[in-house]
């Protein structure tokens, strides 16, 4: 396989992965592209690589800026701004857990909170059955959003990277 085709069905699969992570296709696209680059690249270099309008890679860059899982890079002498990707996988995967957290889970559990404790004045078997099941699928929630947090939080201490470096 020649390595533009290689790289080519890299970056159409991680789009198409993306899609099925919960973010859309392009902005996976955008985000292998940046990945396997070996140097910083412009907003023209991922248009004319992905044929895409600057508008869509715009506002794609903009997102995964805001995911902390790509950054701008001003090269001397150029007025254009460019963008790579965080390269270390370890980083990628922290910041990611932490991005869907925030997106996902968090706002998962605000609801189930609201619900589960919503219906108290309501003593018909339904509603307490009802409650039941809303609190046992909130303390379910919120123990897998604290083990998320606490395996984010050990490449952060010592003894958390030598775990994760013998789990390698």
């Amino acid at each position: 396989m020649e390595f533009s085709e290689a790289k080519n069905k890299f970056v159409q699969t991680w789009g198409a992965l993306g899609s099925q992570w919960g973010i859309n296709k392009t902005m996976a696209q955008i985000h292998a592209l940046l990945m396997v680059a070996p140097e910083p690249l412009s907003m023209e270099d991922v248009m004319e690589e992905l044929q895409i309008s600057r508008g869509n890679a715009s506002m794609n860059l903009r997102a995964l800026m805001d995911w902390g899982i790509v950054y701008k890079e001003y090269k001397q002498g150029e007025r254009k701004e460019f963008f790579t990707a965080e390269k270390d996988l370890d980083e990628l995967a922290v910041k990611i857990a932490q991005e869907r957290s925030k997106r996902e889970i968090k706002p998962a559990l605000k609801v189930l909170k609201d619900v589960s404790t919503a219906v108290k004045e309501n003593k018909s078997a339904e509603a307490k059955h009802f409650t039941e099941q809303t609190t046992k699928l909130y303390d379910f929630v919120l123990k897998a959003d604290n083990m998320l947090e606490k395996a984010t939080e050990m490449k952060d201490n010592w003894l958390g990277s030598l775990i994760l470096k013998i789990m390698r």
